[in-house]
């Protein structure tokens, strides 16, 4: 299972989690949950990418977190926070490891080093949700938009992402308008390819250096608590 989170879990509670573990395929755009809606089921992704979504009463959308296989999706649910707060929904298409929400509660709550675990995990996605509202509210499109991709690659292992500009203006919270305009300068500078709904990057050390501190600091955050992750 190609999930950096469940390589930590000891082996003691994944053999009482294996029967409750299951693979499956989710396609991009799909919603796993709303928010204020009872969460049932825990998400740990081991190609597909998942964006928590912060949607406004004007229908606008602004991306809080992304998780990959450096995570897990509901975690806090099995915590018994129960209800989510935000929408999630499949960024990347690709597989994910499904628990039921109870089985891993009910294992987390006698296993001390495996509810640590999920503690710190809910600290990273704290942590970068804290880091993208700072990020919105100080730093130029450009910079975020490099951070955006930079994190999306990391976590897909892939140059090639499917977005549409619609998409990118959502999750960066900014007029399609200002996508395609930064998307424009990187391309003539060599740093990106983007051509019908789909982004090569093309120079990955140069976009960070046009990414905005919060790439830096979401990866430095995340090593702290669960270390760095594995390519």
């Amino acid at each position: 299972m190609n999930n950096q989170l469940l390589s930590f879990f000891p082996p003691s509670d994944m053999k009482l989690l294996g029967p409750h573990l299951k693979a499956a395929q989710f396609d991009q755009h799909r919603v796993l949950f709303e928010a204020d809606q009872r969460i049932r089921h825990v998400y740990f992704p081991t190609s597909a990418v998942v964006s928590l979504v912060i949607t406004l009463s004007t229908g606008e959308m602004v991306e809080a977190a992304m998780i990959g296989k450096d995570g897990v999706v509901g975690a806090s649910a099995a915590l018994d926070g129960k209800i989510a707060v935000s929408r999630g929904v499949i960024q990347l298409s690709g597989e994910i490891v499904v628990c039921d929400i109870e089985a891993l509660k009910s294992v987390a709550m006698q296993s001390p080093k495996l509810l640590a675990l999920l503690m710190r995990h809910e600290q990273t996605v704290y942590a970068q949700a804290q880091q993208s509202a700072a990020c919105f509210a100080t730093h130029q499109v450009e910079g975020r938009f490099c951070r955006w991709l930079l994190r999306a690659r990391d976590l897909s292992d892939s140059d090639y992402l499917p977005f549409t500009q619609e998409y990118l203006g959502e999750m960066l919270g900014v007029r399609r308008t200002s996508v395609t305009a930064v998307a424009r300068t990187l391309q003539e500078t060599g740093l990106i390819k983007y051509a019908r709904g789909k982004i090569q990057i093309v120079d990955a050390v140069a976009l960070q250096a046009s990414a905005c501190e919060c790439y830096g600091s979401v990866k430095t955050h995340y090593e702290r608590l669960l270390g760095p992750l594995k390519k």
